[in-house]
């Protein structure tokens, strides 16, 4: 299978959902003639148009909301916001507008849209460009949160957003667009809702998102030279959330850790963590352990944004300790 960057898999899919589609759309700040920040959309625009590929200003309530209008009118718009920070300029048209009119109007229409973003750390790019906001998005009725952490995924749970009939953010890591991957050709649709299990282990689970699933891959390496089976789980969507899979995992190994780069107090690991223990109370060995960002702005120094999110090392020395339980 031939290989392609994550931000190539991107384009990829964007590419051939346009062209099985006329209705797909994209706009946002220098998507067309400049091919977006991280050239995730690179080409469209001599491809299929300034109608197709529309750069807008610099407005990200304007842009979602002008989202809203075209997906009930029939379009299929995909709108880039360059930095998932500024999703706080959009909520008002995500959480009043695409969240809210189809039960508004009692399903009689739908808003099919998807907000692509990228968020993260690993760049040292400050507290203004690297949150993690995926729990703002996974409160909102009928929206979609996902965020895919291999190349595969990425082209996948993205032609599934676009198709999908519902509100869809699309929340990719900056960290992740130049790593490569192996990517299948053509339709190859990943359901959204779907977590994926990326290494089987039998002693313990690790829950991760996004970035984090590398990391834990990583971890899980490390500890096999010591004996320590680990289970890698991709929860890949985070509302909705594959409880299914999640809880399955858990009975067999009795052990869980909940991974993710966002704050650990009140983020989406409070939600994973709580799901499983209702789900797998019994067969737990200890409660489920969470591993989060401190509760602070991202700082811009390498050395210290790295001491603010997990890392392989926290994960493996969390591993070994519950593994003592």
């Amino acid at each position: 299978m031939r290989e392609l960057t994550y931000a190539a898999a991107l384009n990829e899919a964007l590419l051939e959902e346009m062209e099985r589609d006329g209705n797909v759309v994209v706009l946002g700040q220098d998507v067309a003639l400049y091919g977006g920040v991280f050239g995730v959309t690179a080409g469209l625009m001599n491809k299929f148009g300034d109608r197709r590929v529309v750069d807008t200003p610099i407005s990200e309530n304007g842009m979602v909301g002008a989202a809203v209008g075209m997906a009930m009118s029939g379009l299929r718009p995909i709108v880039e916001i360059m930095y998932a920070d500024f999703l706080s300029l959009a909520l008002d048209s995500l959480a009043n507008a695409a969240s809210v009119f189809s039960f508004i109007h009692a399903n009689q229409l739908s808003v099919p849209m998807v907000v692509r973003t990228q968020g993260g750390t690993g760049s040292a790019a400050g507290p203004q460009h690297s949150k993690s906001l995926e729990v703002w998005t996974a409160h909102l009725p009928y929206v979609h949160t996902v965020m895919p952490a291999s190349p595969a995924d990425a082209k996948g749970l993205l032609k599934s957003a676009i198709r999908s009939e519902e509100p869809v953010v699309f929340l990719e890591h900056r960290g992740l667009y130049q790593v490569t991957g192996p990517v299948p050709e053509g339709e190859s649709l990943v359901p959204l809702g779907t977590a994926s299990i990326v290494r089987p282990g039998s002693h313990v689970t690790v829950c991760a998102l996004s970035r984090m699933v590398g990391e834990a891959s990583a971890a899980a390496d490390d500890l096999a030279d010591e004996g320590i089976s680990v289970e890698v789980i991709d929860v890949r969507s985070l509302r909705p959330l594959d409880t299914a899979l999640l809880a399955a995992s858990a009975r067999r190994t009795g052990r869980v850790v909940v991974m993710a780069e966002s704050w650990l107090r009140y983020g989406p690991t409070a939600e994973i963590a709580s799901v499983i223990t209702e789900a797998a109370f019994a067969e737990l060995r200890a409660p489920v352990v969470r591993l989060g960002a401190k509760g602070i702005p991202v700082p811009a120094s390498p050395a210290l944004e790295a001491a603010t999110v997990p890392s392989r090392t926290v994960l493996a020395e969390s591993i070994r300790s519950l593994m003592e339980r």
